[in-house]
Protein backbone atom coordinates (compact mmCIF):
# COMPACT_ATOMS: atom_id res chain seq x y z
CA UNK A 1 0.00 0.00 0.00
CA UNK A 2 1.45 3.34 -1.06
CA UNK A 3 1.37 6.51 1.05
CA UNK A 4 -1.61 8.06 -0.78
CA UNK A 5 -3.75 5.00 -0.22
CA UNK A 6 -2.70 4.87 3.42
CA UNK A 7 -3.67 8.49 3.96
CA UNK A 8 -7.13 7.96 2.45
CA UNK A 9 -7.69 5.01 4.71
CA UNK A 10 -6.81 7.05 7.79
CA UNK A 11 -8.92 10.16 6.89
CA UNK A 12 -12.15 8.28 6.03
CA UNK A 13 -13.04 7.30 9.64
CA UNK A 14 -12.31 10.84 10.81
CA UNK A 15 -14.68 12.35 8.23
CA UNK A 16 -17.42 9.92 9.12
CA UNK A 17 -17.03 10.65 12.84
CA UNK A 18 -17.17 14.37 12.20
CA UNK A 19 -20.35 14.01 10.22
CA UNK A 20 -21.92 11.91 12.97
CA UNK A 21 -20.92 14.47 15.60
CA UNK A 22 -22.35 17.33 13.53
CA UNK A 23 -25.62 15.48 13.06
CA UNK A 24 -25.89 14.75 16.77
CA UNK A 25 -25.13 18.37 17.64
CA UNK A 26 -27.82 19.62 15.24
CA UNK A 27 -30.40 17.21 16.64
CA UNK A 28 -29.62 18.23 20.23
CA UNK A 29 -29.84 21.92 19.35
CA UNK A 30 -33.21 21.41 17.65
CA UNK A 31 -34.64 19.47 20.58
CA UNK A 32 -33.37 22.08 23.06
CA UNK A 33 -34.86 24.95 21.07
CA UNK A 34 -38.18 23.15 20.89
CA UNK A 35 -38.13 22.49 24.63
CA UNK A 36 -37.26 26.10 25.46
CA UNK A 37 -39.80 27.66 23.01
CA UNK A 38 -43.03 28.93 24.77
CA UNK A 39 -46.11 26.82 24.27
CA UNK A 40 -48.88 28.48 22.19
CA UNK A 41 -51.61 30.08 24.31
CA UNK A 42 -54.69 27.89 24.59
CA UNK A 43 -57.76 29.22 22.82
CA UNK A 44 -60.27 30.76 25.30
CA UNK A 45 -63.43 28.71 25.74
CA UNK A 46 -66.79 30.32 25.00
CA UNK A 47 -68.60 31.54 28.13
CA UNK A 48 -72.21 30.31 28.59
CA UNK A 49 -74.75 33.05 29.33
CA UNK A 50 -78.46 33.71 29.02
CA UNK A 51 -79.06 35.55 25.77
CA UNK A 52 -82.17 37.45 24.73
CA UNK A 53 -83.11 39.60 21.80
CA UNK A 54 -84.07 43.25 22.09
CA UNK A 55 -87.86 43.40 21.75
CA UNK A 56 -90.03 46.21 20.40
CA UNK A 57 -93.44 46.67 22.07
CA UNK A 58 -95.82 49.14 23.67
CA UNK A 59 -94.99 49.65 27.35
CA UNK A 60 -97.05 51.63 29.90
CA UNK A 61 -95.43 54.90 30.94
CA UNK A 62 -95.47 54.77 34.73
CA UNK A 63 -94.53 56.92 37.69
CA UNK A 64 -94.02 55.09 40.97
CA UNK A 65 -94.39 56.29 44.53
CA UNK A 66 -95.31 55.20 48.04
CA UNK A 67 -98.72 56.04 49.46
CA UNK A 68 -101.00 55.63 52.44
CA UNK A 69 -104.57 54.39 52.29
CA UNK A 70 -107.04 56.87 53.79
CA UNK A 71 -110.83 56.87 54.14
CA UNK A 72 -112.53 58.83 51.41
CA UNK A 73 -114.41 60.52 54.27
CA UNK A 74 -114.09 60.23 58.03
CA UNK A 75 -116.63 61.52 60.56
CA UNK A 76 -116.51 61.50 64.34
CA UNK A 77 -120.15 61.14 65.40
CA UNK A 78 -120.94 63.42 68.34
CA UNK A 79 -124.11 64.38 70.14
CA UNK A 80 -125.36 67.97 69.87
CA UNK A 81 -127.11 67.76 73.21
CA UNK A 82 -126.25 67.04 76.81
CA UNK A 83 -128.17 64.08 78.14
CA UNK A 84 -128.29 60.44 79.01
CA UNK A 85 -127.48 57.90 76.31
CA UNK A 86 -130.38 55.46 76.24
CA UNK A 87 -129.67 53.13 73.29
CA UNK A 88 -126.96 52.22 70.80
CA UNK A 89 -128.18 51.22 67.34
CA UNK A 90 -125.03 49.81 65.77
CA UNK A 91 -122.44 47.06 66.26
CA UNK A 92 -118.76 47.91 66.40
CA UNK A 93 -117.12 47.32 63.03
CA UNK A 94 -120.47 47.27 61.23
CA UNK A 95 -121.11 48.83 57.85
CA UNK A 96 -123.80 51.50 58.24
CA UNK A 97 -125.80 53.52 55.74
CA UNK A 98 -126.27 57.26 55.74
CA UNK A 99 -129.34 58.08 57.85
CA UNK A 100 -129.21 54.87 59.87
CA UNK A 101 -129.99 55.37 63.60
CA UNK A 102 -126.82 55.01 65.64
CA UNK A 103 -127.92 56.13 69.12
CA UNK A 104 -130.79 57.71 71.05
CA UNK A 105 -130.73 60.11 73.99
CA UNK A 106 -133.38 60.68 76.64
CA UNK A 107 -135.73 63.14 74.88
CA UNK A 108 -138.59 63.46 77.36
CA UNK A 109 -137.73 67.04 78.35
CA UNK A 110 -137.42 68.03 74.70
CA UNK A 111 -140.79 66.51 73.85
CA UNK A 112 -142.33 68.50 76.70
CA UNK A 113 -140.85 71.71 75.31
CA UNK A 114 -142.27 70.87 71.91
CA UNK A 115 -145.75 70.35 73.34
CA UNK A 116 -145.49 73.63 75.23
CA UNK A 117 -144.59 75.49 72.02
CA UNK A 118 -147.50 73.91 70.18
CA UNK A 119 -149.88 74.88 72.99
CA UNK A 120 -148.62 78.45 72.90
CA UNK A 121 -149.29 78.57 69.20
CA UNK A 122 -152.83 77.27 69.72
CA UNK A 123 -153.56 80.03 72.23
CA UNK A 124 -152.12 82.76 70.00
CA UNK A 125 -153.98 81.40 66.99
CA UNK A 126 -157.29 81.55 68.86
CA UNK A 127 -156.62 85.14 69.93
CA UNK A 128 -155.72 86.03 66.34
CA UNK A 129 -159.00 84.60 65.02
CA UNK A 130 -160.98 86.60 67.58
CA UNK A 131 -159.06 89.78 66.80
CA UNK A 132 -159.72 89.36 63.07
CA UNK A 133 -163.48 89.02 63.69
CA UNK A 134 -163.43 92.14 65.89
CA UNK A 135 -161.59 93.98 63.14
CA UNK A 136 -164.32 93.08 60.67
CA UNK A 137 -166.95 94.44 63.06
CA UNK A 138 -165.09 97.71 63.69
CA UNK A 139 -164.55 98.17 59.96
CA UNK A 140 -168.31 97.81 59.36
CA UNK A 141 -169.11 100.27 62.19
CA UNK A 142 -166.70 102.82 60.75
CA UNK A 143 -168.53 102.59 57.43
CA UNK A 144 -171.78 103.21 59.25
CA UNK A 145 -170.13 106.06 61.14
CA UNK A 146 -170.83 104.22 64.40
CA UNK A 147 -167.20 103.88 65.49
CA UNK A 148 -164.08 105.95 65.20
CA UNK A 149 -161.23 105.27 62.85
CA UNK A 150 -158.85 105.13 65.82
CA UNK A 151 -160.70 102.11 67.22
CA UNK A 152 -160.39 100.30 63.90
CA UNK A 153 -156.68 101.17 63.61
CA UNK A 154 -156.01 99.88 67.12
CA UNK A 155 -157.70 96.62 66.24
CA UNK A 156 -155.58 96.30 63.06
CA UNK A 157 -152.44 96.68 65.17
CA UNK A 158 -153.66 93.98 67.54
CA UNK A 159 -154.24 91.60 64.61
CA UNK A 160 -150.73 92.26 63.29
CA UNK A 161 -149.28 91.70 66.75
CA UNK A 162 -151.02 88.34 67.11
CA UNK A 163 -149.92 87.31 63.61
CA UNK A 164 -146.31 87.96 64.64
CA UNK A 165 -146.87 85.96 67.82
CA UNK A 166 -148.09 83.00 65.78
CA UNK A 167 -144.99 83.18 63.58
CA UNK A 168 -142.86 83.22 66.71
CA UNK A 169 -144.74 80.17 67.93
CA UNK A 170 -144.00 78.42 64.61
CA UNK A 171 -140.32 79.18 65.05
CA UNK A 172 -140.38 77.86 68.61
CA UNK A 173 -142.09 74.68 67.44
CA UNK A 174 -139.50 74.20 64.68
CA UNK A 175 -136.65 74.79 67.13
CA UNK A 176 -138.13 72.29 69.59
CA UNK A 177 -138.54 69.72 66.79
CA UNK A 178 -134.93 70.21 65.76
CA UNK A 179 -133.72 69.80 69.32
CA UNK A 180 -135.81 66.68 69.74
CA UNK A 181 -134.40 65.38 66.45
CA UNK A 182 -130.90 65.74 67.89
CA UNK A 183 -131.87 63.18 70.51
CA UNK A 184 -131.87 60.59 67.72
CA UNK A 185 -128.33 60.38 66.28
CA UNK A 186 -128.06 59.08 62.70
CA UNK A 187 -125.10 58.22 60.47
CA UNK A 188 -124.05 61.26 58.41
CA UNK A 189 -122.26 59.09 55.81
CA UNK A 190 -122.17 55.47 54.75
CA UNK A 191 -119.12 53.58 55.96
CA UNK A 192 -117.56 51.27 58.53
CA UNK A 193 -117.94 52.03 62.24
CA UNK A 194 -115.03 51.79 64.63
CA UNK A 195 -114.89 51.09 68.33
CA UNK A 196 -117.75 52.47 70.45
CA UNK A 197 -116.51 55.26 72.69
CA UNK A 198 -119.38 55.34 75.22
CA UNK A 199 -121.89 52.85 76.58
CA UNK A 200 -125.63 53.31 77.14
CA UNK A 201 -126.50 54.83 80.49
CA UNK A 202 -123.70 57.38 80.45
CA UNK A 203 -124.26 61.12 80.35
CA UNK A 204 -122.88 62.54 77.13
CA UNK A 205 -122.06 66.14 76.28
CA UNK A 206 -121.89 68.08 73.07
CA UNK A 207 -118.26 69.03 73.76
CA UNK A 208 -117.02 65.46 74.34
CA UNK A 209 -113.78 65.17 72.32
CA UNK A 210 -113.98 61.45 71.59
CA UNK A 211 -117.59 61.45 70.43
CA UNK A 212 -119.66 58.30 70.20
CA UNK A 213 -117.97 56.51 67.28
CA UNK A 214 -115.88 57.20 64.17
CA UNK A 215 -117.25 56.27 60.73
CA UNK A 216 -114.78 55.79 57.90
CA UNK A 217 -115.92 55.59 54.30
CA UNK A 218 -113.87 52.75 52.83
CA UNK A 219 -115.93 51.89 49.75
CA UNK A 220 -114.81 53.80 47.79
CA UNK A 221 -111.51 54.63 49.45
CA UNK A 222 -108.59 56.99 48.80
CA UNK A 223 -104.82 56.63 48.56
CA UNK A 224 -102.61 59.66 49.17
CA UNK A 225 -99.10 59.45 47.69
CA UNK A 226 -96.23 61.70 46.68
CA UNK A 227 -94.16 62.06 43.53
CA UNK A 228 -91.21 64.30 42.67
CA UNK A 229 -92.26 67.84 41.89
CA UNK A 230 -90.63 67.55 38.45
CA UNK A 231 -93.41 65.16 37.44
CA UNK A 232 -96.18 67.76 37.74
CA UNK A 233 -95.89 69.02 34.16
CA UNK A 234 -95.97 65.51 32.72
CA UNK A 235 -99.01 64.67 34.85
CA UNK A 236 -100.81 67.84 33.75
CA UNK A 237 -100.08 67.12 30.09
CA UNK A 238 -101.31 63.55 30.40
CA UNK A 239 -104.49 64.68 32.17
CA UNK A 240 -105.55 67.31 29.66
CA UNK A 241 -109.09 67.34 28.29
CA UNK A 242 -110.42 65.85 31.52
CA UNK A 243 -108.72 62.50 30.98
CA UNK A 244 -108.70 60.38 34.13
CA UNK A 245 -105.27 58.85 34.70
CA UNK A 246 -105.30 55.22 35.92
CA UNK A 247 -103.60 54.43 39.22
CA UNK A 248 -102.57 50.98 40.46
CA UNK A 249 -102.06 50.07 44.11
CA UNK A 250 -99.67 47.21 44.95
CA UNK A 251 -98.70 45.62 48.23
CA UNK A 252 -95.50 46.64 49.99
CA UNK A 253 -93.45 44.05 48.08
CA UNK A 254 -94.68 45.56 44.82
CA UNK A 255 -95.69 42.17 43.43
CA UNK A 256 -99.42 41.79 44.16
CA UNK A 257 -101.89 44.18 42.53
CA UNK A 258 -104.48 45.18 45.13
CA UNK A 259 -106.74 47.62 43.30
CA UNK A 260 -107.15 49.81 40.22
CA UNK A 261 -108.37 53.38 40.54
CA UNK A 262 -108.04 56.83 39.05
CA UNK A 263 -106.29 60.05 39.94
CA UNK A 264 -108.62 62.65 41.46
CA UNK A 265 -106.25 65.28 42.86
CA UNK A 266 -102.90 66.90 42.18
CA UNK A 267 -102.15 69.28 45.02
CA UNK A 268 -101.94 72.96 44.08
CA UNK A 269 -98.44 73.37 45.49
CA UNK A 270 -95.10 71.58 45.66
CA UNK A 271 -93.68 71.04 49.12
CA UNK A 272 -90.58 73.21 49.23
CA UNK A 273 -89.01 71.17 52.02
CA UNK A 274 -89.18 67.78 50.28
CA UNK A 275 -89.55 68.85 46.64
CA UNK A 276 -92.52 66.53 46.21
CA UNK A 277 -96.15 67.01 45.25
CA UNK A 278 -99.05 65.25 46.95
CA UNK A 279 -101.62 63.36 44.90
CA UNK A 280 -104.80 61.47 45.71
CA UNK A 281 -106.37 58.54 43.91
CA UNK A 282 -109.82 57.05 44.36
CA UNK A 283 -110.42 53.29 44.36
CA UNK A 284 -113.55 51.19 44.35
CA UNK A 285 -112.98 48.97 47.36
CA UNK A 286 -115.85 46.53 47.39
CA UNK A 287 -113.63 43.63 48.45
CA UNK A 288 -111.85 45.76 51.08
CA UNK A 289 -108.41 44.97 49.68
CA UNK A 290 -107.35 48.42 50.85
CA UNK A 291 -107.61 49.46 54.49
CA UNK A 292 -107.10 52.84 56.15
CA UNK A 293 -103.54 53.30 57.37
CA UNK A 294 -102.12 50.69 54.99
CA UNK A 295 -98.88 51.46 53.13
CA UNK A 296 -98.96 50.64 49.41
CA UNK A 297 -96.79 51.05 46.35
CA UNK A 298 -98.52 53.24 43.78
CA UNK A 299 -98.05 53.36 40.02
CA UNK A 300 -99.53 56.24 38.05
CA UNK A 301 -99.90 55.56 34.33
CA UNK A 302 -99.39 58.63 32.16
CA UNK A 303 -99.67 56.87 28.82
CA UNK A 304 -97.63 54.41 26.77
CA UNK A 305 -94.13 54.19 25.31
CA UNK A 306 -95.11 53.17 21.79
CA UNK A 307 -92.83 50.76 19.89
CA UNK A 308 -90.32 50.93 22.72
CA UNK A 309 -87.16 48.83 22.81
CA UNK A 310 -87.15 46.56 25.85
CA UNK A 311 -84.73 44.16 27.50
CA UNK A 312 -84.88 42.31 30.82
CA UNK A 313 -83.91 44.56 33.70
CA UNK A 314 -81.16 42.08 34.61
CA UNK A 315 -79.40 42.86 31.31
CA UNK A 316 -78.74 46.47 32.35
CA UNK A 317 -75.56 47.05 34.36
CA UNK A 318 -74.29 50.24 35.93
CA UNK A 319 -70.71 51.43 35.83
CA UNK A 320 -68.80 54.62 36.48
CA UNK A 321 -69.74 55.95 33.04
CA UNK A 322 -73.43 55.06 33.41
CA UNK A 323 -75.65 52.18 32.34
CA UNK A 324 -74.53 49.61 29.78
CA UNK A 325 -75.29 46.14 28.43
CA UNK A 326 -73.26 43.37 26.85
CA UNK A 327 -74.21 42.95 23.18
CA UNK A 328 -73.30 39.72 21.38
CA UNK A 329 -72.47 40.38 17.75
CA UNK A 330 -72.64 38.14 14.70
CA UNK A 331 -69.14 36.84 15.52
CA UNK A 332 -70.44 35.50 18.83
CA UNK A 333 -68.32 37.86 20.91
CA UNK A 334 -69.54 40.20 23.63
CA UNK A 335 -69.00 43.94 23.57
CA UNK A 336 -69.96 46.61 26.11
CA UNK A 337 -72.59 49.06 24.83
CA UNK A 338 -73.68 52.18 26.77
CA UNK A 339 -77.46 52.61 26.83
CA UNK A 340 -79.96 55.24 27.93
CA UNK A 341 -82.58 53.63 30.20
CA UNK A 342 -85.94 55.44 30.17
CA UNK A 343 -87.81 53.26 32.66
CA UNK A 344 -87.43 50.02 34.61
CA UNK A 345 -90.67 48.40 35.70
CA UNK A 346 -91.75 44.82 36.36
CA UNK A 347 -88.26 43.45 35.55
CA UNK A 348 -88.39 45.12 32.14
CA UNK A 349 -86.16 48.00 31.06
CA UNK A 350 -87.17 50.47 28.36
CA UNK A 351 -84.09 51.60 26.42
CA UNK A 352 -84.18 54.96 24.70
CA UNK A 353 -80.75 54.92 23.01
CA UNK A 354 -77.98 52.44 22.38
CA UNK A 355 -79.77 49.38 21.02
CA UNK A 356 -81.71 48.25 17.98
CA UNK A 357 -84.57 45.79 17.75
CA UNK A 358 -83.42 42.21 17.23
CA UNK A 359 -79.93 42.63 18.69
CA UNK A 360 -78.77 39.98 21.15
CA UNK A 361 -77.84 40.99 24.69
CA UNK A 362 -76.64 39.09 27.74
CA UNK A 363 -79.45 38.87 30.29
CA UNK A 364 -77.67 36.72 32.88
CA UNK A 365 -74.08 35.64 33.51
CA UNK A 366 -72.41 39.04 33.06
CA UNK A 367 -70.05 38.36 35.96
CA UNK A 368 -68.00 36.23 33.55
CA UNK A 369 -68.14 38.73 30.72
CA UNK A 370 -65.41 40.96 29.36
CA UNK A 371 -65.19 42.74 26.01
CA UNK A 372 -64.21 40.45 23.15
CA UNK A 373 -64.95 37.17 24.89
CA UNK A 374 -66.83 34.49 23.00
CA UNK A 375 -70.31 33.80 24.30
CA UNK A 376 -72.56 30.81 23.83
CA UNK A 377 -76.21 30.51 24.85
CA UNK A 378 -76.47 28.62 28.10
CA UNK A 379 -78.81 25.70 28.40
CA UNK A 380 -81.30 25.74 31.27
CA UNK A 381 -79.38 23.01 33.15
CA UNK A 382 -75.99 24.58 32.63
CA UNK A 383 -77.24 27.97 33.69
CA UNK A 384 -78.67 26.59 36.92
CA UNK A 385 -75.43 24.69 37.60
CA UNK A 386 -73.28 27.78 37.11
CA UNK A 387 -75.48 29.74 39.50
CA UNK A 388 -75.29 27.08 42.19
CA UNK A 389 -71.49 26.79 41.86
CA UNK A 390 -71.04 30.55 41.94
CA UNK A 391 -68.90 30.43 38.80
Amino acid sequence: MNDRSRNRFVRRPLVIGALILAAATASWTTLRSRAEAPAPAPRAAAVPATLVQVAQENVPQLLTGVGTVQPLASVTVRTRLDGQLERIGFIEGQDVRAGQVLAELDGRALRAQLEQARAQKGRDTAQLDNARRDLERYTQLVREDAASHQTADTQKALVAQLQAAVKTDDAQIHYAEVQLGYATITAPISGRTGARQVDPGNIVHANDASGLVVINQIDPIAVVFTLPGDAVQAINRAGRDGRRLPVFAYDRSGDALLARGELVLVDNRIDMASGTVQLKARFANGEHELWPGQYVNVRLQLGEHEAALTVPASAVLRGQAGTYVYVVGADGKAQMRPVDVVQIQDDKAVVGKGLAAGETVVADGQYRMKPGIAVVAATRGADASSRSDGR
